[in-house]
């Protein structure tokens, strides 16, 4: 079965985001750990908890994605920002446990004209300041479009930063379809290709998640700007190849289109139709 959901807002606690999910018929969801923008998380409820694991049962929702906030700069110049990706990450990993098992996606973040070397090796020792053997949580890297100084517009960019990570196995690679092909490997027209890059990089068995959406400028572009599925440069048609390759199907979807609920149930509802049942 197509593992695919979309991104919900958490402000209304977990149990809320399980009903949203059950009514676009998804059977994942990704969240923000807080408010996008930063600050202070709010509270966990135990009975919330309770309650959402409950009802993910009943949905089958076996897995989830939780992002961190789009302000963590972990290879920043500023060592206030680096101190706050840092005291930040922590927490979250810490929340993530009340729902054991699950990953956490975060952007590595933008060098800001130190240097891509200077990044990578923020990024690693931020990593290994901060993930702990006893975790269940996987910590996913996310595949970046490469606008301005971002780390990770690269496969090599990313291996870089795992072959610094102390506890290895705890790091993963959430691939987004938008900021691959943007950031120029195409997906559309060679999809094997790709993903036969990735595997000698970084091994398939590091990639947990795709966050599915569509591209506004596409190939090389590095603009990072989504589209709704089949409306952008990617097209529909690959999309479907997508969710269909034998080296991907079997894992979690997240869409991040520019949709309301309304337009997420359509999109899940026209994906499910295009994917093969083996």
């Amino acid at each position: 079965m197509l593992e695919i959901g979309c991104h919900l807002s958490s402000s209304k606690g977990y149990e809320a985001m399980a009903k949203e999910a059950n009514k676009i018929c998804a059977n994942t969801f990704q969240f923000f750990t807080r408010n996008p923008r930063g600050g202070k998380a709010k509270e966990i409820s135990q009975e919330d908890i309770d309650a959402f694991l409950l009802k993910a049962k009943e949905q089958g929702i076996n897995r989830i994605l939780a992002h961190a906030p789009y302000t963590l700069n972990a290879c920043s110049a500023d060592e206030s920002i680096r101190e706050f990706a840092v005291n930040t990450m922590r927490d979250d990993l810490k929340r993530m446990e009340y729902t054991p098992g699950n990953c956490y996606n975060f952007h590595p973040g933008s060098h800001v004209k130190q240097g891509v070397e200077i990044g990578i090796q923020y990024i690693a020792d931020m990593l290994n300041e901060i993930l702990l053997p006893e975790q269940s949580t996987m910590v996913l890297l996310e595949t970046m479009a490469g606008k301005g100084s971002e780390i990770g517009r690269s496969f090599e960019e990313l291996r870089e930063i795992i072959d610094r990570v102390e506890l290895k196995e705890k790091i993963g690679v959430c691939l987004d379809t938008c900021h691959v092909y943007d950031s120029g490997y195409d997906i559309a027209g060679d999809l094997d290709g790709v993903l036969t890059q990735f595997d000698q990089v970084i091994g398939l068995e590091r990639l947990k998640a795709i966050h599915l959406n569509d591209s506004m400028y596409g190939l090389g572009s590095h603009k990072d700007r989504h589209a709704k599925i089949g409306e952008g440069k990617l097209g529909l048609d690959a999309i479907v190849r997508i969710i269909n390759h034998s080296a991907l199907r079997k894992l979690p979807f997240y869409l991040e289109t520019p949709n309301d609920l309304a337009g997420y149930a359509r999109e899940i509802s026209l994906l499910r139709e295009s994917y093969k049942e083996l």
